[in-house]
């Protein structure tokens, strides 16, 4: 699934590309309610609304690193004058009740940096889900081919 990439996205990478700006160590993807939408100008986790973390769900999301295990996937695409990554198959399952622990369901994931403060953390790209998610204890939520593609202007 494609998603925006935020203008704090493009900022942050290009900072770390061309002014050795600070890489941060990982990267996390977190689940969002619909209370909020991410556009291209969204700067900080705190401008969303996390889902109720608990039944294995962590506030803040999964941890990624910055690799080619947690972003299998990158891809110059000349045909199209883009490049695009992916990040591998994310699952939240469900354990003790149902994911999220209450409240709507997931309608976005985003994707962040790793700011000590969660709420302050930059939201680099977000993903759209369509429809609220949510799935009872013992099932999974698994979010596939989560990408973001950077393209000519």
């Amino acid at each position: 699934m494609a998603g925006v990439v935020t203008n704090r996205g493009k900022y942050r990478l290009l900072n770390v590309f061309f002014r050795d700006g600070t890489e941060p160590t990982n990267l996390y993807v977190f689940l969002a309610t619909s209370a909020g939408t991410p556009t291209a100008d969204t700067n900080t986790k705190s401008e969303l609304t996390e889902i109720a973390a608990g039944n294995g769900y962590t506030a803040g999301g999964i941890s990624l690193g910055r690799n080619a295990t947690d972003f299998d996937v990158l891809t110059e695409d000349d045909t199209n004058d883009r490049a695009f990554v992916q990040a591998r198959d994310l699952v939240f399952t469900a354990s003790g009740g149902p994911i999220p622990a209450s409240g709507g369901g997931a309608r976005w994931a985003g994707l962040t940096d790793d700011n000590a403060t969660v709420g302050s953390r930059d939201v680099i790209a977000a993903w759209d889900l369509v429809e609220d998610r949510s799935v009872s204890s013992g099932q999974d939520l698994t979010l596939q081919n989560c990408e973001f593609r950077l393209n000519a202007a």
